[in-house]
């Protein structure tokens, strides 16, 4: 490629992305008539600030595996973040932390965990089968040591023998606050509906 096209192109690109040059090459521009200027630190708000929403969400939890054995359900290598979904018409999604899910248990709001355990799927893939198993269950009291994530559980169908692979957890809906670009406990959701 001719070097000029390549200085040309690079030009082009430092344009775009808005470069300056150096302070001592290029004036600062005056505000405009009436205008004020504002101090960097000043916070800058765009519209009006609106409150978080309740949003009713779907809860998808993966780790490398999942055993069921009596009442516990233990779940080996869980993920550090969970998949959180809203339905129509909302239908929004993100990821929360799993440790700051686990705090609905001890929550003592109404619509919490700790007042209703939610039902969940708990799919486990075979590899002697080639498929998967799978057990409906009622999670309570979990417990996170490291990544290896315990709860009592009531099962109310199915099991996991043969779930020798990856395992998934889908939980049934939780309310979480859901806040246009922003986010609740660092994690909540990635983007706005």
């Amino acid at each position: 490629m001719n070097p000029l096209n390549i200085l040309a192109r690079l030009a082009m690109a430092v344009a775009l992305l808005g470069l300056s040059m150096p302070a001592d090459a290029q004036a600062p521009a005056a505000p405009a008539t009436g205008a004020t200027q504002s101090s960097p630190q000043a916070p800058k708000t765009i519209g009006k600030p609106q409150p978080p929403q309740i949003v009713p969400s779907m809860i998808v939890l993966n780790a490398r595996g999942a055993k069921l054995e009596g009442q516990k359900l233990t779940l080996e290598g869980i993920s550090p973040n969970a998949i959180i979904f809203a339905d129509r018409p909302v239908r929004s999604a993100g990821h929360a932390l799993t440790a700051h899910l686990l705090e609905e248990w001890s929550s003592t709001a109404a619509d919490s965990f700790a007042k209703t355990a939610p039902n969940a799927t708990v799919s486990v893939f075979s590899k002697t089968k080639a498929g998967v198993v799978d057990a409906v269950v009622v999670l309570k009291s979990p417990k996170l040591e490291g990544d290896r994530l315990t709860f009592d559980v009531d099962v109310l169908e199915g099991n996991l023998a043969g779930g020798d692979g990856a395992a998934s957890v889908f939980m049934d809906i939780v309310n979480l606050p859901i806040a246009r670009r922003t986010s609740h406990k660092g994690a909540w959701y990635a983007g706005a509906p």
